[in-house]
């Protein structure tokens, strides 16, 4: 099998009261790059920086941002003169910045320039429009916008003519990008490191199902000023691309995706319905989960279902949609699992008062990415989310559905019902010093310590812990376990965030791990691929492998190392410095009950994937 073949779509999407750079959205998809296929690859970015899009704070809350791909330079003049020129006042435009070498960045397909237009429908225009439809007051302005990028898309795009150029968004305060690659390249390729916004959204990989070409073809769809990304596949797509034909839209690009980005712009913006009806309309409540609501949902989801359940996406899938609310002056994040749970989807939120973040990934180890991306470059968030949660499609206790919002005021999470969901409390350590404490080789004294200490003392107490480890083979094993099951255990903190005295923790782990001395005899370290795996001094010897620079997976990755060093008589590792590296502990065969795995960090998927007889232990 090709490895293009592979994937299974790598889904990342986060959203902060503070904007952080595209930079961050890079890690969490290079590390998915195996969910990819190499054929398409897309981010949305919403919540912009006025200055980094050279308009006014009011152009930008006021105005459409019609991104227009030209993949045939010589349609440009055309496009402008049918579909930009006579309709729309054009406050701004300009050509966005792009890579002058894309095999460089390992693209094989040069994708598309992409212009920029800031517009508004002109008054005649917009008039004209509102006498034939029938349309009125501000949906009218957003409905003609809607029609002319149909009608682009279908002249110069449709999936049964020529690929000329379409538009990737036109939606206020938002963009998206998309191209034959993947979401890294997207970035990289258009220089979106530095942009800052509100809302990043990322996906790898290509639609599922119909006829699909690239690069129009790749996720993310768009409604108006929403964008959706998806991971799995639409068993009945046939039947809801008729749905989507009755009420006047065209599928453009022939995909799966596209007719669920209709379905939700139809239901949230044409129809006007609630957040909470719009994801009932799309993963309905059923069964026991139905009949344990409260009657006056019943009711209500009853008539929606009646009314749109033949055109609720069946199969294995899950959405994540970006949202710019103009009207309310708010951006979302939003997550709906499907009614069957059959895609994983995983949510994290993190509150540091005035710097917070909600995250929404296909892996826990994609919002660990992104996290320890984020931290390293803004002190006021941590490498670690407060809360972590699997949503469970359909339930009757929260709807299997989080939305995070984006305001003035800060940033906050709802479920389907609208009930807010809180963080793990506690008190964050930005800003304490190290205090001098001593470290006792006794966990039960440890955990009291921790219990009862601030956060200088425990820096402190961390400290200790680091230096007895440099006393000896023993010595070093000691610190380790109990550092292991400070890690690991549940216990009270007297007030502070367990997500903060766990990151300080695991960070003392690390710095152990990577201090073991050449000559230890129970403890060996290797630091890169490239390097010579050692030979065991003692049987009983222990491999440490600081992931790092490992590739999360293929030759080059840290799963590849341990076959090797077993086969030259280690049996038992230590993976620390782990970031989404998958694969660990396959490829040793049966009857191998004298392994022993010890993984720090966030491991990727497929982690003992057959594994037989040995034991993993992940921290």
């Amino acid at each position: 099998m090709k490895p293009e073949c592979e994937g299974g779509c790598g889904v990342v999407g986060f959203a902060s009261n503070k904007k952080l750079g595209g930079r961050h959205l890079l890690v969490p998809c290079i590390q998915m790059h195996n969910r990819g296929n190499g054929k398409g690859g897309g981010v949305v970015a919403v919540g912009l920086d006025p200055a980094q899009m050279s308009v006014s704070k009011k152009i930008l809350s006021s105005h459409y941002i019609l991104q227009i791909a030209y993949l045939d330079s010589k349609s440009q003049k055309e496009v402008e003169s049918k579909h930009i020129d006579p309709l729309f006042e054009v406050a701004q435009s300009y050509d966005v910045w792009e890579s002058k070498d894309h095999t460089a960045l390992g693209l094989e397909i040069r994708p598309p320039k992409v212009k920029r237009y800031f517009v508004l429908p002109k008054r005649e225009k917009l008039n004209e429009f509102i006498k034939k439809s029938g349309i009125s007051g501000e949906g009218a302005q957003d409905e003609f916008v809607f029609q002319n990028t149909q009608s682009l898309n279908e002249r110069f795009y449709s999936a049964l003519g020529r690929k000329r150029a379409f538009v990737l968004s036109h939606g206020k305060d938002m963009l998206v990008f998309k191209l034959v690659g993947y979401a890294e390249q997207a970035i990289t390729f258009y220089g979106l490191n530095d942009m800052r916004a509100n809302i990043w959204m990322g996906h790898q990989r290509y639609p599922t199902k119909g006829i699909v070409w690239h690069p129009g073809g790749a996720h993310p769809f768009i409604g108006l000023n929403d964008a959706l990304v998806h991971n799995g596949d639409l068993a009945n797509y046939y039947g809801i691309g008729e749905y989507i034909r009755q009420k006047g839209r065209r599928l453009n690009f022939l995909t799966d995706t596209e007719a669920a980005a209709h379905l939700f712009d139809l239901y949230s913006r044409e129809y006007r319905y609630p957040l909470e009806y719009v994801i009932e309309a799309l993963a309905p409540t059923t069964e026991r989960d139905f009949q344990l609501l409260p009657q006056i949902k019943k009711e209500a989801y009853s008539e929606i279902q009646k009314a749109h359940i033949h055109a609720s996406p069946d199969g294995p899938w899950f959405f994540i949609i970006a949202q710019n609310d103009a009207k309310e002056g708010s951006k979302r994040l939003i997550g709906i699992t499907d009614t069957s749970m059959l895609r994983p989807q995983v949510f994290a939120l993190q509150d540091n008062g005035d710097a917070s973040i909600g995250l929404i990934a296909s892996e826990k180890q994609a919002i660990d990415a992104a996290l320890a991306s984020i931290s390293d470059e803004d002190p006021d968030f941590l490498p670690e989310a407060d809360s972590y949660w699997n949503a469970r499609g359909g339930s009757h206790t929260d709807g299997g559905a989080f939305i995070f919002t984006v305001t003035d005021k800060g940033l906050i999470c709802h479920n389907k019902f609208g009930q807010k969901i809180e963080p793990a409390q506690g008190k964050p350590f930005f800003g304490v010093e190290k205090k001098k404490a001593a470290f006792t080789p006794d966990i039960r004294a440890m955990r009291s310590a921790f219990e009862t200490a601030g956060y200088g003392q425990i820096m402190g107490l961390l400290c200790g812990a680091r230096e007895f480890a440099k006393k000896g083979d023993k010595e070093f094993r000691v610190a380790l376990s109990i550092l292991t099951k400070l890690l690991d255990q549940r216990y009270t903190l007297g007030g502070k965030k367990r997500s903060a005295v766990h990151s300080l923790v695991l960070d003392s782990i690390n710095r152990i791990l990577c201090k073991i001395p050449e000559d230890s005899t129970q403890y060996a370290l290797l630091e890169t691929p490239d390097q010579r795996i050692p030979k065991p001094k003692v049987s009983t010897a222990t491999l440490a492998i600081d992931a790092t620079k490992f590739s999360p997976q293929g030759e080059r990755g840290v799963a590849r190392v341990i076959p090797e060093a077993y086969g030259l008589g280690f049996r038992n590792f230590i993976l620390f410095n782990m970031r989404g590296h998958r694969f660990a502990g396959c490829g040793l065969g049966p009857h191998r009950d004298t392994v022993f795995i010890d993984i720090y960090g966030s491991s990727g998927d497929y982690i003992g994937s057959g594994i037989n007889d040995m034991q993993i232990h992940v921290h």
